[in-house]
């Protein structure tokens, strides 16, 4: 049975991101950052375009510090760039506007939250190689606002209906709603953007503790990969809450910081036990979305 959803009511809008120059927050004196071990390190993070990271891939194992896969926009203009990353859904295409790559399109995969305010765009690696530090971004968002007349207690965060409909979330006999992920993480492995909003960003999932990675099925995640946060609430932003339940994608690569690891874009959060995680293989924005290579 199909679950019904307001996406008739659905308003489409424009917003524009440009591909962002990888950048190092912090201190101009010095661009080192510090591992769980205390150790100093010099490593590609967020932005840029990058060549041989893309959604499919493992989500560890890059010598990169939470490396976003493809390609990252921002608009300089804060206001602006509020608006693309809380507009922009995952599964929204993306059309480029400027440069070599004039008119290829590519698909919303996820967004990174406090420093960067980026979105995550997926497109082809021949497009990648045609694109520059610049060129303007459009994507038709869409999804904001959705919601399920049978399923009032779910909330949706940045999930575009496009998507919704390829998850294939049923009706279970329990009245809650059935959804295929991945792997489910538990609380006491997030970390970094606890407290935060959670209608743009990201949550990392801590992987200091490789032992409790592995216990909880967590070791061999890759980009793209759909995954249940249990006991998290993330309706207004993200904090504990017993009995809660969220669906995000990885969205972001794992990193050697303490309270960082792989970053988890929200697609829907519920704060009382109606959403039921479904632990299903290869449940993936690559196969889910048809992403070319």
């Amino acid at each position: 049975m199909s679950i019904h959803t307001n996406v008739g009511h659905l308003v489409a809008v424009s917003v524009m991101g440009q591909i962002a120059e990888p950048g190092f927050p912090g201190l101009p004196a010095s661009p080192y950052l510090l591992t769980a071990e205390g150790k100093p390190f010099l490593l590609p993070m967020f932005g840029g375009i990058v060549y041989n990271v893309s959604v499919g891939d493992s989500a560890y194992g890059w010598l990169a510090d939470t490396i976003h896969p493809s390609v990252s926009i921002k608009l300089n203009d804060d206001i602006g760039n509020r608006g693309l990353n809380i507009y922009a859904c995952v599964g929204n295409i993306a059309t480029v506007m400027t440069g070599d790559a004039k008119g290829e399109h590519g698909v919303v995969t996820g967004k990174s939250g406090r420093f960067s305010e980026h979105v995550i765009v997926h497109f082809p690696l021949a497009v990648r190689q045609r694109m520059a530090i610049g060129d303007k971004i459009v994507v038709r968002a869409h999804g904001v606002g959705m919601a399920l007349p049978d399923y009032p207690d779910v909330q949706f965060k940045g999930c575009s209906p496009a998507l919704f409909d390829a998850l294939g979330a049923s009706a279970g006999e329990d009245g809650k709603l059935c959804v295929p992920v991945t792997a489910v993480v538990p609380p006491h492995l997030l970390g970094a953007g606890a407290g935060l909003t959670s209608e743009g960003g990201s949550i990392h999932i801590q992987t200091t503790d490789k032992a409790a990675l592995v216990e909880h099925g967590l070791d061999q995640l890759r980009l793209g990969d759909i995954v249940a946060l249990h006991d998290y609430d993330s309706r207004w932003n993200h904090g504990y809450l017993r009995g809660a339940v969220g669906i995000g994608v990885i969205g972001q690569g794992d990193s050697p910081r303490n309270g960082y690891g792989p970053g988890v874009s929200m697609l829907m959060t519920a704060a009382v036990s109606a959403i039921e995680a479904v632990v299903t293989p290869h449940i993936n924005l690559k196969s889910l979305l048809n992403l070319p290579d």
